[in-house]
């Protein structure tokens, strides 16, 4: 399977709106998923993953969510289900859920919580493998999950499983280990960033592109990137991504206070959209009026307001 032919470059962790009592609100999801898909910003859309809040959400959330998406969008672009989860009975039956709903892959978390052993993680997404026949991403963010999965068991999921086409890898911890991933599986994995900071140096290292929150904003841009970075005109995407790392820093908020990128993710995409999208469900708060005026400001420099 050609990953990036099916997938693409710039795949978007959609976001998901909440009505004031936190509910999610099915009628704004899918202006969100049309809205991204018309302004040419992704090559696939990737729902309920972290900056979904797919942590929040019942089971039961989750599979009206991806019903409500693909109801919407169809076959327009490819889908990709966030099914992954701490237990891997609830995963697989997510993902068979989500196979069934004609989701095109599979995005599963390295399980959180319980810090399993490299065994531990290896059965996980054998299991899931084994029992769906649509494509797997592993989703490996250490910093939030306290796990990573290690090149030699991403290699031995992929000798044995053909629909282990990819890995997201959040490279901020890690910053090397996107070659390890290319180099174990001898190129069988594509390799995406999950951080809009680490994207050029992912590419560096055989990656193919990005899951990318900030794309909502920016995937236009985004795109010029990482196509400038493949044509070998690497001073043009250098210049490309100095002009967006004010943006990229105000995700973080003032002084770096969020943890989380994500309130400023959807704060900066209702900001640009017009869709009101920027209530995050607790303990996650929304950006001071400070930190919203950084925003708008380094969304200025590059156009976007």
């Amino acid at each position: 399977m050609h990953v990036v032919e099916k997938f693409g470059r710039v795949l978007i962790p959609m976001c998901t709106p909440f009505k004031e009592d936190y509910s999610i609100d099915y009628t704004l999801v899918k202006k969100v998923a049309r809205y991204l898909v018309n302004k040419k910003y992704c090559d696939s859309l990737i729902i309920a993953g972290t900056n979904g809040e797919f942590y929040t959400f019942s089971y039961e959330e989750r599979i009206k969510l991806f019903e409500a998406v693909k109801e919407e969008i169809g076959n327009d672009v490819p889908l990709i289900a966030g099914t992954g989860t701490a237990f891997t009975g609830e995963t697989i039956k997510l993902t068979q859920e989500a196979e069934r709903i004609g989701y095109d892959a599979a995005m599963v978390i390295v399980p959180y919580f319980s810090r399993p052993p490299q065994e531990g993680i290896f059965h996980h997404f054998s299991e899931v493998a084994k029992n769906t026949s649509i494509p797997v991403m592993v989703y490996n963010i250490p910093l939030f999950t306290g796990a990573n999965i290690s090149p030699n068991t991403l290699a031995k999921l992929v000798e044995k499983h053909d629909n282990i086409v990819a890995i997201k890898d959040e490279a901020g911890l890690n910053p090397l280990q996107a070659s390890e991933f290319t180099r174990v599986t001898e190129g069988k994995v594509a390799v995406y960033s999950g951080d809009d900071l680490m994207v050029l140096s992912v590419l560096s290292q055989g990656g193919v592109g990005v899951v990318s929150g900030g794309s909502h904003v920016i995937g236009d841009l985004m795109h010029n990137m990482i196509n400038s970075f493949l044509a070998g005109k690497i001073s043009d995407a250098v210049t490309l991504f100095k002009s967006l790392y004010a943006l990229f820093s105000a995700f973080f908020g003032k002084n770096r206070r969020l943890e989380n990128p994500l309130p400023a993710v959807k704060a900066a995409f209702e900001l640009e959209s017009g869709l009101p999208v920027s209530r995050v469900r607790p303990p996650l708060t929304g950006l001071k009026a400070e930190e919203v005026d950084i925003l708008k400001n380094a969304m200025k420099i590059i156009g976007k307001l």
